[in-house]
């Protein structure tokens, strides 16, 4: 179960690293997007490292 959880959230944190890449490239990228993005994938990271 909980390789299965950490899988699911890897997979998360690696969508959210795209998006990242995806409005960073951007001719006119959104900072509010991008701290928002950066947030979220910050807290996926921690719960990655709780297990």
């Amino acid at each position: 179960m909980e390789s299965s959880h950490i899988s699911a959230l890897q997979l998360k944190h690696a969508g959210i690293e795209r998006q990242l890449h995806d409005e960073m490239s951007r001719p006119m990228p959104d900072a509010v997007v991008i701290q928002a993005l950066k947030k979220r994938k910050l807290r996926l990271k921690e719960e990655i490292q709780r297990f």
